[in-house]
C-alpha cells in the first residue's frame, strides 16, 4: 500500500496546475444574477485564465425525484455539500476534480466532468459560503442581494423562458422555497466581503446597484474616481449594515449619462492594470442590453481576482 500511495503522489506532482489559484465565490438565491455576473467575468479575461462552475451541480436528486421529497434544492440535505467542500480544497491547491453535473434545462443529472482550475476559479451558486470550511477556501467572496420583489420577477422571467415552467409553477415554487431560502441561503450574506444589490431606484426603470464594500478584505481605492465628472454616475457613503456595523456603500446609477458611467469604468480598468480596452463582455445582460452598474461591479471583482 505505501508504494501505491507514493506512486499516486508522484503522478499528481507531474500534472500541470497553477502555482497559485485565486478563488472567488459568488453566492445568492436563485435568479439573483450570479450567472450573468460570472459569464461576463469569464469572457472578459478568457477561459485560458478563468474557470468557473455552479454549486447547483452538487444536487443529490434530479427534478423528478425532488417532487416526492419534503425539501427543496435550497436545503443542504438536497446537496452533496461535503463533496463540494472537498473539491474546493483541492482546487485551492491547483488540483483538478471530477465534478458532478446538473442540467438546468431539464433538471437531469449528467455524467461527472473533469474540471481543471485555471489561475482564477469562480464558484457561483446557492451554497459556496455555506460552511466555515467552504468559506476558508476563497480569497474574496460576494453575495448578490436584490430586493425580493425584483428577484421574484427575474426568476419568473428566466424559468418560464429557459426552463420550461409556467408562471403559476414558478410562483408556487417560490412560495415553497421561501422558508429554506430564509434559513439556509440568506444567512450567507453575513459572510460576504462584498454585497451587491441590483435594482431600479424609485421612479426609474434602469437597473442601478448598491455595492457594500466590507472591511474584511482590502478593496481598490475608488475615492479618486468619484470626482465631479463622475458624480452623476456613482457616489459612495458610509452606512450601517444589517448587523449595525459601518460599511462603505458604493451607489452606481443606471440612469446616469453614458459618458459619466464610462469614465468610472475606465478609471477602474486603469486600476486593474491590464492591457487593452475594457472588455466588451463587461456589463452585458443580453445581446441587446448593457448595464453600467453591472460592469462596475464586475470591474471591482476583477480587481480582486487579479490582485489577490
Amino acid at each position: 500500500m505505501p508504494h501505491r500511495i507514493a506512486a499516486i503522489q508522484k503522478l499528481l506532482a507531474t500534472q500541470p496546475h497553477p502555482e497559485r489559484v485565486a478563488m472567488l465565490a459568488i453566492a445568492g438565491d436563485s435568479a439573483s444574477g450570479k450567472t450573468t455576473l460570472t459569464k461576463g467575468l469569464v469572457q472578459a479575461i478568457g477561459e485560458h485564465r478563468i474557470s468557473s462552475f455552479c454549486t447547483d451541480d452538487y444536487h443529490r436528486y434530479d427534478r423528478t425525484e425532488r417532487k416526492s421529497l419534503p425539501f427543496t434544492p435550497l436545503n443542504p440535505e438536497c446537496n452533496y455539500l461535503d463533496i463540494m467542500e472537498q473539491h474546493l480544497q483541492l482546487l485551492t491547491l491547483g488540483q483538478p476534480i471530477l465534478k458532478p453535473k446538473y442540467h438546468h434545462a431539464d433538471g437531469s443529472l449528467g455524467r461527472p466532468e473533469l474540471f481543471t482550475p485555471r489561475e482564477i476559479v469562480i464558484v457561483e451558486g446557492l451554497f459556496p459560503l455555506w460552511s466555515r470550511l467552504s468559506r476558508a477556501t476563497f480569497d474574496v467572496t460576494a453575495y448578490l442581494d436584490p430586493p425580493e420583489p425584483v428577484r421574484r420577477e427575474w426568476k419568473i422571467q428566466r424559468d418560464v423562458a429557459k426552463r420550461g415552467y409556467t408562471e403559476e409553477q414558478v410562483l408556487a415554487d417560490l412560495d415553497k422555497r421561501e422558508p429554506e431560502s430564509e434559513k439556509f441561503i440568506r444567512p450567507q450574506r453575513a459572510h460576504a466581503d462584498i454585497v451587491i444589490s441590483f435594482a431600479p431606484v424609485e421612479g426609474r426603470k434602469e437597473i442601478s446597484a448598491t455595492i457594500l464594500l466590507r472591511p474584511t478584505v482590502p478593496h481598490p481605492d475608488i475615492h479618486d474616481i468619484l470626482t465631479p465628472a463622475t458624480r452623476e454616475a456613482a457616489h459612495i457613503k458610509l452606512i450601517r449594515d444589517q448587523d449595525g456595523k459601518p460599511v462603505d456603500a458604493l451607489h452606481v446609477h443606471g440612469h446616469a449619462p453614458v459618458a459619466a458611467s464610462r469614465l468610472v469604468e475606465e478609471k477602474l480598468w486603469e486600476k486593474i492594470g491590464l492591457d487593452g480596452e475594457i472588455p466588451e463582455s463587461l456589463g452585458v445582460i443580453s445581446p441587446t442590453e448593457r448595464s453600467a452598474p453591472l460592469a462596475v461591479a464586475q470591474l471591482i471583482l476583477l480587481h480582486h481576482m487579479i490582485h489577490t
